[in-house]
């Protein structure tokens, strides 16, 4: 399972960002992806979950409004585009492979959110 997120960087408040992720290793369609996002000495947290098809989406609260998962099955890609971007975003996000008991996870990309 090989997962590479990109699209990360310095963004003001308010501004957008679109993450990629592309995905190898697995059947790409068969299984739910998320993305994950983690910020220094806080514990990682779901930001958005998308189904097989990528009909189905969840998206956590603080996240609700200004972020949208979606996916390419072809291109075996996971995206996450998110708007309205505030200091509290700054994070390592990840992208998260949810295949059987375990999660799998790459490198992550940094957001930073500053003025």
């Amino acid at each position: 399972v090989q997962l590479v997120e990109s699209g990360g960087g310095l963004v003001q408040p308010g501004g957008s960002l679109k993450l990629s992720c592309s995905a190898s290793g697995f059947t790409f369609s068969n299984y739910v992806m998320s993305w994950d996002r983690q910020a220094p000495g806080k514990e990682r947290e779901l930001v958005a979950l998308i189904g097989k098809t990528g009909v189905s989406t969840r998206y956590a609260d603080s996240m609700k409004g200004r972020v949208t998962i979606s996916r390419d099955n072809v291109k075996n890609t996971v995206y996450l585009q998110m708007n309205s971007l505030k200091p509290e975003d700054t994070a390592v996000y990840f992208c998260t492979a949810k295949i059987g008991v375990r999660d799998y996870w790459g490198q992550g990309t940094q957001v930073t959110v500053s003025s």
